[in-house]
């Protein structure tokens, strides 16, 4: 990519981390139902610093996607958000509707799952990229068409200067999803959120994509919040962890010590369940049972219906705590693996990571599945 567009003063003056551009802490959002109130997610604590990368980790129906539309104001209006959200040091939870639109729209971009449903048929992909621009940036038509130029040569389009007056149906769905990107980075956001982005796409462009965010980031000093169930793309993008189960976070911590040494039983079935490249024929492990429904959720441990280990009789009547297991390492759990009872690792080998799964420069050990 050439990319005119330079990268973000802010990314030259300060290196990765620093004060949170999201933070959110306690999170809870219920739905009211036909069937009652639906608590969908619990007291979520999290936070994402300038220039990195968390990968938020579950099912579908884990409450992944819901804890960012809840903190970014676009939950469904059936619901009932509380706890503290924090974008650059402002409050959103007490903004009025219209302070917090824009507020959002300057300083959040978001890349949604499929990008035939995000664009609009009948526009060109160039006014759906200036749109932006001109209604946070103050930009003439003229200003934001040669800025739509700029973000669709950013992000690989070929021929960006006639391209941008293409329709959606007129690029691949490779190309359809680095338009969606281009249109969330228009306004040069703080923070990137990306839903199931690669989903839609083969195998190749799945890796395709995950690079080209990963270099936004390096370039443009970018936080990412990354929602996936495909652990191998976390090993490739992420820098920190939060895995999601029940509308709880059950572990959380550096993608590195997550992928070592996973304390929760739900963490070490999703690694396990993964597949591994050239073993045809090997029986794929599953997690018995399915998740539970917010209307009727476990007193205790969400996951103990199904846990395959059940090491204190407590959980299936109370809630386990998030306590530290090592450094910025946290699980859901009574308890913690200590010593001779975490799980095994062996070094990571090129078999190991999935099919499609970009590299991130270093490696990561694959955890011996227990239980």
């Amino acid at each position: 990519m050439s990319g005119h567009v330079v990268p973000s003063p802010r990314a030259a003056a300060d290196p990765p981390g620093g004060e949170p551009v999201l933070d959110i802490a306690d999170l809870t959002v219920t739905l009211g139902t036909r069937d009652g109130p639906a608590r969908a997610v619990a007291g979520v604590d999290w936070s994402v610093a300038r220039g990195q990368t968390l990968a938020l980790v579950g099912e579908s129906g884990s409450g992944k996607s819901l804890t960012v539309l809840a903190a970014t104001g676009l939950a469904p209006r059936s619901a009932t958000v509380t706890g503290r959200v924090r974008l650059l040091g402002r409050e959103l939870t007490t903004m009025s509707g219209a302070d917090r639109r824009r507020w959002r729209g300057r300083h959040v971009g978001f890349v949604f799952q499929d990008p035939t449903t995000t664009l609009n048929p009948v526009l060109t992909v160039g006014r759906q990229v200036t749109e932006a621009c001109e209604e946070h940036l103050g930009m003439s038509r003229r200003q934001a068409r040669s800025r739509a130029v700029e973000l669709l040569d950013l992000v690989g389009i070929p021929s960006p200067e006639r391209r941008v007056d293409a329709h959606p149906h007129q690029f691949s769905g490779g190309m359809r999803q680095r338009v969606v990107i281009a249109m969330a980075l228009a306004c040069e956001p703080e923070l990137l959120i990306a839903d199931e982005p690669t989903t839609a796409l083969d195998v190749t462009t799945q890796a395709q994509i995950v690079e080209l965010v990963a270099d936004l980031r390096r370039r443009l000093g970018t936080a990412v919040v990354w929602i996936t169930h495909d652990l191998g793309v976390v090993a490739g993008i992420a820098d920190t962890v939060a895995v999601m189960y029940g509308g709880r976070i059950v572990e959380q911590g550096p993608v590195d010590a997550v992928f070592a040494a996973p304390g929760h039983p739900y963490t070490r079935a999703l690694l396990a369940a993964r597949p591994r490249p050239g073993r045809a024929g090997e029986e794929l492990a599953a997690i018995p049972g399915a998740p539970p429904s917010p209307l009727d959720l476990p007193p205790g441990c969400a996951f103990w219906p199904r846990c395959p280990v059940r090491g204190d009789p407590r959980c299936a009547h109370e809630l386990p705590p998030l306590i530290p297991i090592s450094p910025a390492h946290r699980v859901r759990t009574f308890c913690a693996p200590t010593g001779d009872d975490r799980p095994t690792a062996r070094p990571a080998t090129g078999d190991d990571r999935p099919t499609g799964a970009p590299s991130a420069g270093t490696g990561h050990d694959r955890p011996t599945p227990e239980g």
